[in-house]
């Protein structure tokens, strides 16, 4: 009773759309599921494997979300609309994890008895879509972004974003962000709507359009000064006098 009394609060906590703990208790497939699964989990773990794997399709009839008996999930757990979800046989998900709709913590290997499938650590969020494949550890208070494909582990704290995913080292952002604004462009600085390398494409682009500009215009003034002394001696051909960087052009193909 005292790990359903906490699967309820962390959707009450969580969830601004939940009203009310009967709201919670009859209309939320996600907590459904994790009652079932710890049902599902105690068949498999006392020899009843037959059991539990109809638990868990049952479990997955009713709720949309499929959840490996054998899977282990700890307490907080909020799976939040969760249509779609897949929880492999050898996945942990720990204390206080929110997973979202379309999610997989699925596995790489075909080795029976293998740890084959991720593991998450307290804390950890998972965007709609994300797919987390392969039998490495997620951090402590990670983040995973939306659809992202996660291949390799991802350390504390960071975020990982992109396909294949790109991890961001929570700690090395302000140091990168200092750097970055010297250079005029912002490598990491990412918001809600932005991915973190195409920000990153688009200030290179900016930097060099800028350095293109510079050398037409030292050109410029080489010509203008090749004019007081003997003629042909430092005279650039007309390119190199235009502009030719194509910034409007690259900025499109990297995104807005």
């Amino acid at each position: 009773m005292s790990s359903i009394r906490s699967d309820i609060q962390c959707i009450l906590d969580r969830d601004p759309a939940a009203r009310s703990t009967w709201e919670v208790i009859t209309c939320y497939p996600g907590l459904h599921a994790l009652v079932m699964h710890r049902m599902a989990h105690w068949f498999w773990t006392h020899g009843l494997r037959w059991l539990g794997r109809f638990t868990s399709h049952l479990s997955r009839f009713f709720t949309g979300i499929e959840i490996h008996p054998g899977a282990k999930i700890g307490q907080g757990v909020f799976i939040d609309h969760g249509m779609g979800v897949v929880v492999g046989e050898t996945a942990e998900i720990g204390d206080g994890c929110t997973i979202y709709q379309g999610v997989t913590l699925g596995g790489t290997s075909l080795y029976k008895g293998a740890k084959r499938h991720p593991t998450l650590g307290k804390n950890v969020v998972v965007s709609a879509g994300a797919k987390v494949l392969g039998g490495f550890t997620v951090g402590d208070n990670a983040r995973i972004g939306s659809n992202a494909v996660v291949i390799k582990p991802v350390p504390a704290g960071a975020t990982a974003v992109g396909i294949p995913a790109r991890i961001i080292q929570a700690e090395d952002t302000a140091r990168r962000e200092l750097a970055a604004a010297k250079m005029g462009f912002s490598a990491y600085g990412i918001t809600e709507n932005d991915d973190p390398l195409s920000q990153a494409m688009k200030g290179l682009i900016d930097n060099a359009a800028g350095q293109e500009h510079q050398i037409a215009l030292l050109w410029q003034a080489i010509e203008k000064l090749s004019e007081g002394g003997r003629q042909g001696d430092c005279v650039p051909d007309e390119a190199a006098l235009k502009e030719h960087f194509q910034k409007e052009k690259l900025t499109q193909l990297v995104g807005k």
